[in-house]
């Protein structure tokens, strides 16, 4: 099949595409650094240089495919400039006329857990906001909104706390247990819906380990030859200002503590707990040393 992928060479689409093509499919990796055009085509994909804001180029490039494979780009979050709702939420339409304009049937969305309602979930809202944009497609398109939970590369938001404090700092208890998930194990399960029929308008939530936060610190403090690493529970505000010290924009911050606050309360997983996966093979153990080596450098 011929595939596009969007996301460039990130934590998904990279092993994502590697994944395909190791299985026959020709893939077309998009991304808007020309400087990536060698390196994607040394994986054997064909790289479509250009902006997911552009219509054009992006419908240019859906034309023939038989899956498209559709992320919304990561926004600079020190940018105190960048508007992460109005980012992402342009891009998804622009997604959307592409694919109408080029006639595509398949596609498969990356989305994320939380994505089940606009009540509470403050930045998970955005991600709902993106299902319901895709989803005034014409009926005859088929999507797979993949819904995973919380990234275990996410981790290195803890680099600098555990650097200088020697703990994990959040605003919810270090013993409610949570899933987390490898970037790894969501590319098997992209390819595996890629392949499977496509009917209607599904979603499919992913996950690899569930922990808590107690857990999580004990395997990093471990990883990193720090067994004494704590998780450590601290107030909306304090989690709010050490994030803007670090230059983070004040309204990510903000966004950031609230996620939280809906993770900790359990609201975020109600519907995961309702429609839950098989877990994945990748664990946070090997993770974490992974982790470890970047800690270190």
């Amino acid at each position: 099949m011929k595939i596009v992928v969007t996301g460039s060479l990130g934590n998904v689409s990279k092993p994502l595409s590697e994944k395909l093509i190791d299985k026959g499919h020709e893939v077309i990796i998009v991304s808007s650094t020309p400087e990536r055009q060698s390196a994607i085509e040394a994986l054997g994909a064909e790289a479509a240089i250009g902006s997911v804001d552009d219509v054009a180029f992006l419908t240019e490039t859906f034309r023939g495919a038989d899956v498209v494979y559709l992320m919304e780009p990561p926004i600079d979050f020190f940018d105190h400039k960048a508007d992460l709702d109005t980012h992402w939420t342009n891009v998804a339409k622009s997604y959307k006329i592409a694919v109408q304009q080029v006639g595509a049937t398949k596609v498969i969305h990356l989305s994320s857990v939380g994505a089940h309602t606009d009540k509470g979930n403050t930045l998970f809202a955005i991600h709902y906001k993106e299902e319901q944009i895709l989803r005034e497609l014409p009926d005859s398109v088929s999507i797979k909104h993949m819904r995973p939970v919380g990234f275990y590369t996410n981790a290195a938001r803890f680099f600098y706390s555990i650097k200088e404090q020697g703990a994990i700092l959040a605003n919810y208890d270090g013993n409610s247990i949570h899933p987390w998930v490898s970037p790894l194990d969501i590319a098997d399960a992209i390819v595996e819906e890629i392949e499977l029929p496509f009917q209607g308008r599904t979603f499919r939530y992913i996950a690899s380990e569930e922990l808590s936060g107690n857990q999580i610190a004990e395997i990093l403090g471990e990883a990193l030859g720090k067994p004494g690493v704590k998780w450590r529970q601290i107030s909306d505000e304090d989690l709010v200002n050490g994030m803007v010290s670090t230059g983070m924009s004040p309204v990510v911050a903000k966004g950031f503590a609230e996620m939280q606050s809906f993770q900790g309360s359990g609201r975020l997983y109600e519907d995961y707990y309702r429609h839950k996966p098989v877990l994945g093979k990748i664990k946070f153990k090997d993770f974490a040393k992974e982790f470890a080596k970047v800690y270190h450098l």
